[in-house]
C-alpha cells in the first residue's frame, strides 16, 4: 500500500522560506508522478506543482524529486500570508500528472497534509 508522509510545515514570517518534503513508500516511486496541492478553508484544493516521472514540472519550478531517496520536495520562497494553507503531497501511478494538475481529485494517493502558516 502506497503511503505518503509529509514533513512538518511550520510558521514563518512574510518573506521567509520553507522546504517541504514527502517520503513515499509501498511501491516503486520512480513510476509515479507526484504533486503538491494546497487547500485553504472554504476553497477547493489546488495543485501548485507537479512533477512527472521524467522530471517535467508544471506550476512552480521549485518542486523536485529524488528517486534514490523516494522523496518529493517543494521549496516555498518569499512566502506571503495568503500562502497560509494545508499542503498535501499526492501521487499517481502514471508517467504524467497533466490531468491531476488540472484536477487534483485525480490523484490516487494522498499524504495527511502539513500546515504552513505565514504571518505578516
Amino acid at each position: 500500500q502506497v503511503q505518503l508522509v509529509e514533513s512538518d510545515g511550520g510558521s514563518v514570517q512574510a518573506g521567509g522560506s520553507l522546504r517541504l518534503s514527502c517520503v513515499f513508500s509501498g511501491d516503486d516511486f520512480s513510476n509515479y508522478c507526484m504533486g503538491w496541492i494546497r487547500q485553504t478553508p472554504g476553497k477547493e484544493r489546488e495543485a501548485i506543482a507537479t512533477i512527472d516521472t521524467d522530471g517535467v514540472t508544471r506550476g512552480r519550478d521549485t518542486i523536485s524529486r529524488d528517486n534514490a531517496k523516494n522523496t518529493l520536495y517543494l521549496e516555498l520562497n518569499n512566502l506571503r500570508p495568503e500562502d497560509t494553507a494545508m499542503y498535501y503531497c499526492a501521487a499517481n501511478p502514471n508517467r504524467s500528472c497533466w490531468l491531476p494538475y488540472l484536477d487534483p481529485t485525480r490523484f490516487k494517493y494522498w499524504g495527511q497534509g502539513t500546515q504552513v502558516t505565514v504571518s505578516s
